[in-house]
């Protein structure tokens, strides 16, 4: 799997405005995954692990909790995830992840990224078969056939695990990561996770280089200035900047 993982982090918070919509993204998430799995993080591991990473990300209390009270009403927003494929400056492939309540206005929306662009949105499945979908677990540790061990005793199937710089990094299915997760606690206790998430990892980058550069950084923005945008994967290999 290597580093690829890595290559969606795109720098949001910039600015008072960009942080709003990280704290945005971050409750409406929230909201989503606490009403599908239960509010209590100790037994919906999805939103502990949500719960983490938006302390990691400095996002305030108040916002995890409102989206918590949210998610314990009745009613509320009804937000369903959305998913848009295409190819984006320099033919590089890119999944648009969305959590909407209204799909007519987030395709037109995200659509329209991909037009200003030059770029060209896709059939659902046009790009998604170039990405592995994996659950990442990534912590400070020196023995991964320690961690190994206990994840094939708990049944989890490892796509991949890597032990570089003091730091563990486990790769699974999107669909392990409960487990897969779980079986990491049980076996060492409570673990201070760097990277705790699910992503689609790139199989084959595609290098983006020359006008391409600024075009791929324009549509990335636009489509991070989305409130229905959630997350941004991309197989995109840009320029080692001087």
């Amino acid at each position: 799997m290597g580093r690829a993982f890595q290559n969606r982090k795109e720098s949001m918070a910039k600015t008072a405005a960009a942080k709003t919509k990280v704290y945005s993204k971050y409750g409406r998430e929230i909201y989503v995954v606490a009403k599908q799995g239960g509010t209590d993080p100790a037994s919906n591991l999805s939103l502990r692990g949500l719960i983490e990473r938006a302390k990691k990300d400095q996002v305030p209390s108040h916002v995890i909790d409102k989206a918590l009270d949210k998610a314990s009403g009745a009613g509320g927003e009804d937000f369903s995830p959305a998913r848009y494929e295409g190819f984006g400056p320099g033919n590089c492939m890119v999944i648009v992840d969305c959590l909407t309540d209204n799909p007519n206005r987030t395709f037109g929306d995200v659509r329209a990224c991909f037009t200003k662009t030059k770029c060209k949105i896709g059939t659902p499945g046009s790009v998604s078969h170039m990405f592995d979908h994996c659950a990442i677990l990534a912590y400070r540790g020196e023995d991964e056939e320690a961690a190994l061990e206990a994840l094939m005793e708990a049944d989890v199937d490892v796509s991949d695990i890597e032990n570089e710089d003091g730091q563990i990094t486990v790769f699974a299915p999107h669909t392990e990561y409960a487990k897969a997760k779980q079986a990491l606690i049980d076996a060492f206790g409570e673990l201070d996770f760097e990277v705790d998430e699910i992503q689609f990892v790139p199989q084959t980058t595609t290098p983006v280089e020359g006008d391409d550069v600024a075009m791929f950084e324009k549509f990335l923005d636009m489509l991070n200035d989305l409130d229905d945008v959630q997350n941004v994967f991309h197989n995109a290999e840009l320029p080692a900047e001087a």
